[in-house]
This record gives C-alpha cells, structure tokens and sequence, in this order.
C-alpha cells in the first residue's frame, strides 16, 4: 500500500514541480518519473543539510524540491545541447 501513496507523492511533486519550473504540466508518465527521482535527489539533498522529511507533507515538499532542481539541471543540459548546433 505505501508503494501506491509514494507513487501519488511522486506523481503530485512532478506535476507542481513541472508547473513552478515549466509553466504547464508534462505529462502523468513524465510527472510521475520526474516526481520519483526528485524525491530521492530531494532527500539526497536535504540529508546533506542535516534535514529530515517528516509525514506526508515533509515527503511532498522533499519531492517538490528535489524535482525543480531536477527539471533546472536538465533544462540546463537541454539549452546548451541546442546552441551547440
């Protein structure tokens, strides 16, 4: 049963995540990835601060933060990939 909420988690932080860096949403399948691996990376990077999620609402903003930095780094890639051609 946790498996399923961790999924929603990630699909909702990959979907607000996508709305504060992007503008709009991405897709529930892009979403939901995005939303899973910024987690991990938001929980990588609030350890190294000392900080620990707590509850639902801690999981949610971890899995925000790490996602933004996420769709940062890769629109990051993206951009410069481009003007190299």
């Amino acid at each position: 049963m946790y498996f399923l909420w961790y999924m929603l988690i990630g699909l909702v932080a990959g979907y607000v995540a996508s709305l504060i860096v992007k503008g709009n949403g991405s897709g529930f399948w892009l979403n939901l990835i995005v939303g899973i691996i910024g987690g991990v990376l938001g929980g990588w990077l609030f350890s190294l601060f000392g900080l620990i999620a707590v509850g639902t609402l801690g999981s949610l903003i971890t899995s925000v933060a790490g996602a933004i930095v996420l769709l940062l780094i890769a629109s990051g890639l993206t951009r410069r990939k481009r003007e190299h051609y």
